[in-house]
């Protein structure tokens, strides 16, 4: 049954709204993902960084939401919502193959020094954990892209500028969570 989205479609700040697929593929993604990657752990991470938008977490199932409304948000800021968003050219420090960031999320291939966790993730999409191979993969493989984005959250919030200087929180919305959790708890 297709999903019919309302507060998930709202507009994100000068980007415009993200499209029906995304978001499908969003939840789609989630349906599937490992709990561990939203469970509770002792770290300052994207959990903390948008308690006061979104929090208190009630659930297991209220915590995959918020990650997703995080993820929504995040995709309109760093490229809107465009999977094959290449370098950012206003980054002076994206200048090698392992700074460049790439794909609907803008995350680079320096980050999979946050964790062995994130380059294992890498090697079982790919077979490879160089940085050429992270961009491509980042761009051509969606379930790849945002399982990424979202562990990454889970061990800095200081990799996303957006993230960082908590641009996108003024962005997120409670009623987006309460729609992604309402598609989460149906099959």
């Amino acid at each position: 049954m297709p999903r019919s989205f309302n507060a998930c479609k709202a507009k994100v700040h000068n980007r415009g709204i993200p499209s029906e697929a995304f978001l499908n593929e969003l939840i789609d993604w989630c349906k599937q993902a490992p709990d561990e990657i939203f469970a509770r752990n002792d770290r300052t991470d994207i959990y903390s960084q948008v308690f006061n938008e979104l929090g208190p977490w009630e659930d297991l199932t209220h915590r995959k939401a918020a990650m997703l409304e995080v993820l929504r948000v995040l995709g309109g800021f760093e490229s809107s919502w465009d999977w094959n968003e290449g370098r950012d050219v206003t980054n002076p420090n994206s200048n090698t193959s392992c700074t460049e960031e790439a794909g609907i999320f803008q995350c680079s291939g320096d980050s999979m020094s946050f964790s062995t966790s994130l380059k294992e993730l890498l090697k079982s999409a790919s077979g490879k954990t160089d940085c050429d191979t992270f961009r491509s993969v980042s761009k051509s493989n969606h379930r790849f892209a945002i399982e990424y984005c979202a562990r990454l959250l889970r061990f800095t919030t200081d990799h996303h500028g957006p993230v960082k200087h908590k641009e996108i929180n003024p962005w997120l919305r409670r009623d987006a969570v309460a729609e992604f959790r309402r598609f989460l708890s149906t099959q």
